[in-house]
Order: C-alpha cells, then structure tokens, then sequence
C-alpha cells in the first residue's frame, strides 16, 4: 500500500514511494486491517468470483480480500510491495489451510503477462498508489479480455476521505499529488478506465465499530502507518492541535449515543468489465 496520488511529471515519485513503504511498514496495520474484512467478502460476490479463476489482490495489505478469494477456491496471487504486510496476510492464510501464493510487487509495475488473471482486485490498496494513471493501466494490463477488476475506494466525502483531508492540513502532499480518494470518485475511475471497458459503481459504507472514540484514536496511531508518520512528523503543539481536530471529525460521523464509536464510511465498490 501506499499514500498520496496521480503524480505529473515535476513530482519525485521514487522518494514519495519510499516514503509510502516505510509509512505503510509502520505500526502494525493489520490489527487494523482485520478489522475491514467483510469488505473484501463484498467485493468478491460482487465480481461473482468462481473457483476456476486465476485471481490477482493487488496491494493486498493484510490478504483480506485475498483470503476471500482463497475462500471461495479461487487460484489467487497476493501482492503488495511492503513485505511485512504480506508476512501478516501469510499467517492468516496458513491459520485457515488456505492456498494461496505471495509475491512482493508493486502495483505500478506488476511482474506478470499481459492477460495472466481472470479477475484483479484490490481493498483499499491501489488507491495510495502514487501514480493513479500507471497503476490502473497495470491493473487493466494483467485482467485478460473479458476479465474483471474489482476495487474498494475510500470516497472524497466520507469519513476516512476526511481524515486524509485533516491529515493534510499538518503534513501537506508533496507538489504535484493529489489525494488517494479520488478513487473514491465516479469522474475519477471512468477517466482511468472508462475507455477499455464498463465501469460499474456502488455506493457503500463500511462501520468502524471501536470502545470509544479515543480507542479508534489511539489505535489508528500506534498502528495506521499514515496517521503514525504524521504525528511523528509533527511538533507536540501540532501533535495536539491534530488530536482535537481528528477528534472533532470522530464526533462529527459517530452516530453511536452509549459513549462508544460507530461511524459509517462511504466507500466505492467499483467493477470494471474489461472489453474483449
């Protein structure tokens, strides 16, 4: 995984990526990522995933859709390109006896055949890519004619697109990026890849469900490697003028009343029916 967007040609995409890697490296996101499991089950009716298909995840973090697609006995290949994520991913597969191969990879520079999967699908990974319009064609490059690309983007307007947008605030993008949620944005991915095939849109919501809202707080930053790296980049009067903002959002989207945090994010389920 990684965290800012489609990047013009003035933009060091090398140093933001490294940057990402060690992001995403720190903490430990898959206490978080476990969490957003029923997104990846989602995702996978919603392709109508079959047991004969070669499945691709593609900045698969933790393996939630990958253990979905492993679940419904698909032949399924697990990236992402920060290598302890995949180490996490590997532990769940081999809790549940589930075959699935892993393979460090980067989403912009995919290292398999034209046409080598049935399906591809990515859970809110693809989308922190840094260059968007690479990472789709590579998406699109690896789905065989006929194939599908299933993706789960975080929206501009939801909850987790705030908090990128909060996060923004205290540690600006780097010149000539732009934000990870215009994935989230039907305009967006008919731009990316509207012109090799159908793109299909579903408005969803995923429910953070935590104690409190100081528990989600506190858990986003001892493990979600962006909010992590952001306070550590930050001086302690910033550090505390981003909690009271960040907690300001959490009590502007919980709908719970008994003291403990439910927020409802939107979310895209997207598929994308490449053309013949």
């Amino acid at each position: 995984m990684n965290i800012q967007s489609t990047a013009p040609a003035t933009a060091d995409l090398a140093a933001i990526k490294n940057r990402q890697q060690v992001a995403w490296g720190s903490g430990d996101y898959a206490l978080i990522g476990t969490t957003l499991q029923i997104v990846g089950e989602s995702l996978c009716e919603a392709v109508d995933l079959r047991s004969n298909q070669r499945v691709l995840d593609v900045a698969a973090g933790n393996g939630n859709v990958t253990l979905a697609a492993a679940r419904r006995f698909a032949d399924v290949v697990s990236t992402d390109y920060v290598g302890t994520l995949l180490d996490r991913a590997k532990e769940r597969a081999m809790a549940e006896r589930l075959a699935v191969r892993f393979q460090q990879a980067d989403a912009e520079a995919l290292p398999f055949k034209d046409a080598s999967f049935d399906v591809v699908l990515s859970t809110f990974g693809v989308m922190f890519t840094p260059n968007h319009q690479q990472a789709a064609s590579e998406l699109a490059r690896v789905c065989r004619p006929g194939g599908k690309i299933g993706l789960a983007n975080w929206t501009p307007e939801g909850f987790i697109g705030q908090l990128f947008k909060t996060i923004g605030k205290y540690v600006p993008a780097a010149p000539g990026m732009k934000s990870p949620a215009m994935w989230g944005s039907r305009e967006h991915l008919d731009a990316l890849f509207g012109a090799k095939g159908t793109v299909a849109i579903e408005t969803k919501a995923f429910v953070f469900r935590y104690r409190s809202p100081q528990h989600w707080l506190d858990t986003f930053r001892t493990y979600y490697g962006p909010v992590l790296k952001t306070f550590e980049a930050i001086d302690p009067a910033a550090r505390d003028a981003l909690a009271a903002d960040i907690q300001a959002l959490l009590a502007k989207f919980n709908i719970a009343k008994d003291g403990t945090l439910v927020i409802p994010s939107g979310y895209l389920e997207v598929v994308f029916t490449r053309w013949s």
